[in-house]
């Protein structure tokens, strides 16, 4: 799809709005977010786009968000690439929206790379930030080189802009009372391809480090295996989870589930205490967002003390015992009972 039209006529926000069981993502609404965000510095309106098995159940949630328009188009098949870049570029030849964001899930990395070739323009994956400039270009911002630099990115000649976003890095948007949304029909698409689906069987759900709270991690500084017992007991006293580094993945100490970084998750909890973490620049674009970050960490030099709240420069073989006691000697104060029969 070869554009012809100057770039200057694109505009507005598209966000693909991924649904799962009759529930928005998560990924959506920090994107939608997000979009409301960049609207407001370009003077852009938000638009959005479901596709699937009945999308009319996503309505009354949707309408509580600052959409101007909302295309819910429904197809009664389970997603295929084919047919959903068919359905998205058929809504933005409609629409010509300057940008265009999708969650940087398995579906939406599926999917963006179809859409971008299918209008000839580029694609920014794994944003850790987005930001627009007075021109209303999309600086798109990723780790690259493995994650020791942050690249800008822009796409100065083509329209829509697309870029994917890493879920968790983004804040979810807030409902507004006065949102005044229109909704939209789709049309159908039926079309036969090779890849006939059989069967679908769904997995059984696996823990997820995204959506705590509070996380304890450990990292190289951790001496043996053993050792993250101390950190998990901690864990269970704050009402937390266990997550780590790379470094412990490597070493077979911990399960990928729980590793926090690029080749990891993306956590923003309101509060984690790190134990033994040097810093790398991979690690902390994963948890940067983190509302509060607690560093222990026995090197002055470790990079993490750069964006920690609370910096320990001490042993975590000292400080993690002795905060074990002091929360068993408060339990055992308040709870007696529930904690010692």
């Amino acid at each position: 799809m070869r554009q012809t039209e100057h770039i200057d006529t694109w505009s507005g926000i598209l966000v693909y709005l991924e649904y799962h069981h009759q529930q928005l993502s998560n990924v959506s609404k920090e994107l939608i977010g997000e979009a409301v965000k960049l609207a407001k510095k370009s003077s852009q309106s938000v638009y959005g786009i479901a596709v699937g098995k009945a999308p009319d159940i996503l309505r009354k949630e949707l309408e509580d968000y600052p959409f101007r328009e909302v295309f819910l188009c429904e197809i009664q098949e389970d997603f295929r690439a084919a047919v959903w870049e068919e359905i998205m570029s058929k809504c933005i030849g409609y629409l010509r929206p300057s940008i265009v964001l999708i969650g940087g899930t398995q579906e939406g990395r599926c999917l963006a790379p179809r859409v971008a070739v299918a209008f000839q323009t580029g694609l920014t994956a794994d944003c850790t930030a987005l930001e627009i400039n007075e021109q209303g270009e999309l600086i798109q911002i990723r780790p690259a080189f493995g994650g020791n630099l942050m690249a800008r990115i822009v796409t100065p000649e083509t329209r829509p802009q697309i870029a994917t976003v890493r879920p968790g890095v983004m804040e979810a948007a807030e409902k507004s009372a006065d949102a005044a949304v229109s909704f939209y029909k789709g049309v159908a698409i039926s079309r036969s391809d090779a890849i006939t689906i059989q069967k679908i069987i769904a997995l059984e759900a696996s823990e997820d480090i995204t959506k705590e709270e509070l996380l304890i991690v450990g990292g190289r500084g951790v001496r043996e295996k053993a050792d993250l017992q101390m950190l998990e007991e901690l864990a269970y006293l704050l009402g937390g989870k266990l997550a780590g580094s790379r470094a412990l993945v490597e070493k077979g100490w911990i399960m990928p589930s729980r590793q926090i970084g690029l080749s990891g998750h993306t956590v923003r909890p309101k509060c984690m205490i790190t134990c033994g973490v040097s810093g790398t620049v991979q690690f902390m674009a994963g948890m940067r967002a983190a509302k509060n970050i607690i560093a222990v960490n026995s090197d002055p030099g470790a990079p993490i003390f750069s964006i920690a709240h609370y910096p320990i420069c001490q042993d975590i073989y000292e400080v993690v015992p002795e905060l074990i006691r002091m929360l068993k000697v408060t339990i055992q104060c308040h709870y007696p009972a529930r904690y010692f029969l």
